[in-house]
């Protein structure tokens, strides 16, 4: 077995044990990287410097024995629209092509500090702004399972890199399902923690209420250890929970469902699915049954709401967060201005893509004067009768279950032309995030052509641990972490 192949945990123990060296590991996931980068075009920049410098580090501490650190010379992919110091952060845009930033964001401090080695940066859709990662200014990611089909975004080059074995740990950001999509699509672990968990400070924002950085990995182990590096309360960031987070991991080594009572919410089955995802799904909760839980119908009557709410707060919120980039403090600026007026409008222009431009565009009118309380108030309002639904459910159970996308993974260029039918793809992740509370996508089958399923389990807030050991329960009673796809073996 090649290290690419090794999980981070795996990968650890043997940096650790001086089996191999954390170069060897991170050379491997490097070369894996180039190797799968025309097929699957997961990353943006490959950072062999920075990586093998932190992996010379990890190698230097553990040959003077000093204690080994939670993720010591594990190799990890980020997503492109969070700032490390020395590589670019473009968001994948052509506004920030080149752009540098001069600090890292507090969760890449946090897995540099816990000895992680940072191989590359992950395509997105522009500025997270996407479903597929067609979005990007610098071409789309590709499914390595098929590469005919999208990975999900908008964290797809993320999903992607692990998936293929180019990394065997990474992080994205999740502001409607952008973590678990891509990882329902490339059959990997995708989790969304509860707003707050996570520091946002150096995620470049798309929609501050609800965007929140999170782990991907080929098993819940793996994502475990990568979450409890990033956790924790962040002074710079202002939306930061000062709430103590205890480490999922032990939860994930008990792994036990004995008497949970688990909801199925009979909104998302009346929404419909594909035949084989709804199939899916069903034998994953059949399977929880028989390690000891309790599943029962439960209802969310307000998911039906869930798109069009999300649509308008984190348009709006994307509005005035991208105001920033108007071609004078940085970015893309254009040639011979006219004036100031000029500079902007056409700086903006020829910097921002076709889903940019309509979501800016879509919540500026739902901020303008004579319209704010019809669309932006009363999204707020429905965002509370959503989160108010959550409430209600988890006076009754202790998790929610379903799908975590309606089909498995569809074509490169299948819904471009449709934006509705695009952002429809998340209509079973975005609720998490209008409520604030954490889900976990999970392996659980395969649907059409072989293609993977994703199971979501979604939590009440700050109950990461829960989520964690039924997630892990689930992967047991299924025989173990999703299959590989066919990238593997070429």
């Amino acid at each position: 077995m090649e290290l690419w192949q090794l999980g981070a945990r795996d990968i650890r123990e043997g940096v650790v044990a001086k089996r191999f060296s954390a170069r060897e590991a991170a050379e491997s996931c490097l070369a894996r990287a180039r190797a799968t980068q025309p097929d699957v075009h997961a990353f943006l920049e490959l950072t062999e410097s920075l990586a093998l410098e932190a992996a010379d580090e990890s190698d230097r501490r553990i040959a003077a024995g000093d204690e080994p650190r939670a993720l010591e010379g594990v190799p990890v992919a980020i997503k492109d629209n969070m700032c490390l110091v020395g590589a670019k952060c473009t968001c994948a845009s052509r506004i920030l092509e080149d752009w540098r930033p001069p600090y890292n964001a507090t969760a890449v401090d946090r897995l540099l500090a816990s000895g992680a080695a940072p191989i590359g940066k992950t395509n997105l859709d522009e500025f997270a702004m996407g479903s597929s990662t067609e979005n990007s200014h610098f071409g789309p990611t590709r499914n390595p399972w098929d590469t005919s089909r999208a990975p999900g975004g908008s964290s797809g080059g993320s999903a992607a890199a692990v998936a293929g074995g180019a990394a065997p740990i990474a992080v994205g950001s999740d502001t409607g399902g952008s973590i678990r999509q891509p990882a329902a699509f490339c059959g990997v672990i995708g989790m969304k923690p509860t707003y707050g968990r996570v520091s946002r400070y150096g995620l470049v924002a798309f929609a501050s209420s609800l965007d929140q950085i999170g782990p991907f990995a080929r098993d819940i182990t793996d994502a475990g250890m990568l979450l409890d590096a990033i956790s924790g309360h962040d002074p710079r960031d202002s939306t930061s929970s000062t709430k103590a987070c205890a480490p999922v991991s032990p939860a994930v080594e008990r792994a036990d469902v004995k008497g949970l009572r688990i909801g199925m919410p009979q909104e998302y089955f009346a929404l419909g699915m594909a035949p084989e995802v709804e199939s899916a799904v069903r034998v994953a909760a059949s399977a929880l049954e028989g390690a000891g839980a309790h599943v029962e119908e439960i209802s969310l009557p307000n998911t039906e709401y869930a798109v069009a709410t999300y649509y308008v707060i984190a348009t709006a919120e994307a509005s005035s967060n991208l105001a920033r980039y108007d071609g004078v403090h940085y970015g893309h600026r254009t040639e011979n201005p006219r004036n100031i007026i000029d500079l902007s409008s056409r700086s903006r222009a020829e910097g921002f893509g076709p889903e940019v431009k309509r979501r800016v565009m879509l919540g500026t009118f739902a901020l303008s004067s004579g319209y704010y309380d019809a669309y932006y108030l009363r999204a707020l309002k429905v965002r509370a009768r959503i989160s108010a639904d959550f409430d209600r459910a988890f006076e009754k159970v202790d998790l929610v279950l379903g799908p975590t996308t309606p089909t498995v993974a569809f074509g490169l260029g299948e819904k471009t032309a449709d934006p509705i039918s695009m952002y429809l793809s998340d209509i079973f992740t975005i609720s998490a995030n209008l409520a604030g509370i954490p889900a976990v996508s999970v392996p659980c089958g395969a649907g059409k052509d072989g293609l993977p399923v994703g199971l979501q389990l979604i939590a009440p807030a700050f109950e990461e641990e829960r989520l964690f050991a039924a997630a892990r329960a689930y992967e047991l009673a299924s025989g173990g972490p999703g299959a590989r796809p066919p990238i593997w073996d070429a």
